[in-house]
């Protein structure tokens, strides 16, 4: 196992942090300064700025029901964080995010080595999302929406054209769209460019992870197969 997904598997950080500490020169094995690439061997002692680095024995997946109202963050001064919602014994994180207003499926997880697979633009993987929005939904606003919006990029500083996807309407006022994409408030932002507001949006599948029946506000495991999906 690669020494950077070693450290991010035991919990200690994200993936991308651990390459940060190898890069800085704060990882040793068996106490010797370790650069990016290394692999590591059974019994070998990682330490990450003095600190041993253990391999857990079972990695934690959780799927919650978020409510509207919950901020998806780990830091604990931000009121209504979803760690303190979750309230579980062990360190955890969200995989992602869905911003305060809106509900449905989140994963959280102890295990960094799965963020970067499910959050990589180029890795293209599918979210689903039922959206209810404050006037009737028009043919040409579906047509619109699938073929790609150009929407105000806050992380770039400029506008992006948003990938095609499709959108199938559900009622008047209700559509279902498929995003292989993650920009900041995208379908919020998507709607407005047509004149359109957001009134309820609630993502319901991530890859191959639905949200099923689990009512607002519970979590569950996942199962082992759920688990071995969300990997491949």
């Amino acid at each position: 196992m690669r020494l950077n997904q070693f450290i991010s598997s035991s919990g200690f950080c994200s993936r991308r942090r651990a390459d940060l500490f190898i890069k800085e020169q704060k990882v040793t094995v068996n106490g010797q300064i370790i650069k990016l690439g290394h692999v590591i061997n059974k019994g070998d002692r990682v330490e990450v700025d003095g600190q041993l680095i253990l391999a857990k024995e079972n990695d934690i997946y959780i799927m919650l029901n978020k409510p509207p109202g919950v901020t998806c963050t780990t830091a604990s001064h931000i009121e209504g964080n979803i760690i303190d919602f979750v309230n579980y014994p062990e360190q955890i994180f969200p995989v992602g995010r869905l911003d305060k207003q809106s509900e449905g499926l989140i994963l959280l997880t102890d295990d960094g080595s799965i963020v970067n697979a499910l959050l990589r633009e180029e890795n293209n993987q599918e979210k689903d999302y039922i959206v209810t929005v404050d006037k009737k939904v028009t043919e040409g606003f579906i047509e619109s929406m699938s073929a790609g919006v150009d929407i105000y990029n806050p992380r770039k500083k400029q506008n992006t054209m948003t990938k095609r996807c499709k959108v199938v309407q559900i009622d008047d006022y209700s559509f279902k769209i498929t995003l292989s994409q993650g920009l900041n408030r995208q379908i919020r932002r998507m709607c407005r460019r047509f004149q359109y507001t957001v009134t309820k949006l609630q993502r319901v599948r991530i890859k191959n992870i639905s949200l099923g029946q689990l009512e607002v506000g519970c979590w569950r495991y996942l199962s082992d197969e759920e688990v071995k999906g969300l990997k491949e």
